[in-house]
Parts: C-alpha cells; structure tokens; sequence
C-alpha cells in the first residue's frame, strides 16, 4: 500500500468537561464494542477524535461488518474529508490492510470494522497495531460488533452507546447534537471511567462526567 498524497491546501450535574487532548492521548490502537449492532454511536465516537486535520482517513471493512451495518456515507462523516475505503471479506485481511496503512504517516487515522469474535483477532495482531500506531504516530481504532471483549493489548477500550440527542434550540422537535455514552472500561494512560460524550467543532471529541438521567433532565431543561 502507497501513502496516499497529501490534500490540498450543560447542566450542573455534568462537570468536569474536558477533551481527548486534555486527558493527554497519544496515538495508539483503541477498541470500540457497539452495545447494540446497528447503532452509528462507535463510528461517531471514532470519528469525532479525528478532529484537525486535513489528512485522509483509510477505512477497513469485512463483509459482515459491511452488510450489517452499511457502508461509510461521506456526507455524513464529518469532521473527515477524505475516506480510502476497503472492502474485504475476512477479518485477517483487515487487520492486514490496517497494519499496512499504519505505516503510512500521511494518513489522519485508521478504522477497521470487525465482526464477532475470529481467531485472527487475538492478542498478538491487536499487540500488532499498537506497536504500529504508536511507532508512526497514526492513531487506530477497531471497531467490533456483536462481540467479546476477549485478551487485545488495545490500549483503550470503550463500550459506545447512542443517548436522545440534545435539544435543538430553533425546533425542539427536530433532533439536535448527536450525544454518546462512552464507559472505558480498560486503559493504560488514564483511569476508566463512565462519560457523556459529543462532538465539538471547535475541539473534537468531549467528555463529560454524568449519566444518560441526567443528560436527559438537561435536555428537558433546555426543551
């Protein structure tokens, strides 16, 4: 695989609000378990840390990941401009296809989509990807559905859920800010924690301390 090139030129029980910069990340494999199959929060909450750059971002898939839960819409993934996507058929070609684009520094990312639990994702491929990312300073995230949190040297682990979007202030009827509730519950540079997660323009992925009771009293507060 060749390097792409490069583009062209709240409420008060929700304190302690701070970002992925703040909580001093470093780019390095991460894994994201969807509570539910279907559900956009785990690409959201990946894509929200890609904030900043103008760099593509290189987008793995296998097919059950693919057809379960769609193909990547540019139009709707926002803050990425630029998207390599790859399909493919099993997960070891996925963790292939990532481990290459890896070593690719001209890229803002790399997300691969992994379906259940295969032998090929075991300890050593996701020791792999860590080593990989953090030697060439690419962050990477998996992005698992209907599956385990089994033995991974990922160096954080989330469970993302979606949360009723915040209040829109022009049209309490429409939907508003997409809202996330983000649990790591395994970490090597901070302390787990439970959070409630969005997307800012300005500073990419927030967390906030508190729970989806009190986003949702927050919301009826702002309705």
């Amino acid at each position: 695989m060749q390097c792409p090139p490069h583009p062209s030129p709240s409420s008060t029980h929700m304190q302690n609000r701070h970002t992925q910069k703040d909580a001093g990340k470093q780019a390095t494999l991460g894994e994201i378990f969807a509570t539910a199959v279907v559900d956009g929060a785990p690409t959201g909450f990946a894509l929200a840390q890609m904030h900043g750059t103008d760099k593509p971002l290189l987008w793995v898939q296998d097919r059950l990941s693919r057809r379960e839960a769609g193909r990547p819409y540019l139009a709707g993934l926002y803050p990425v401009r630029d998207i390599i996507h790859v399909d493919v058929s099993r997960a070891i070609d996925v963790l292939w296809a990532m481990e290459e684009g890896l070593r690719c520094r001209d890229l803002c990312g790399v997300i691969g989509e992994v379906w259940g639990d295969p032998q090929a994702l075991d300890f050593t491929a996701t020791k792999r990807l860590a080593l990989r990312a953090e030697a060439n300073t690419v962050p990477a995230w998996l992005i698992r559905r209907a599956a385990h949190p089994n033995l991974s040297a990922a160096r954080e682990r989330w469970t993302v859920s979606s949360l009723p979007s915040m209040a829109l202030p022009y049209d309490n009827r429409a939907p508003g800010q997409p809202l996330w509730q983000a649990d790591l519950f395994r970490a090597r540079w901070r302390a787990p924690g439970q959070w409630v997660a969005h997307y800012d323009d300005s500073t990419g992925l927030v967390l906030q301390h508190g729970t989806a009771d009190d986003q949702a009293q927050a919301s009826a507060m702002q309705a």
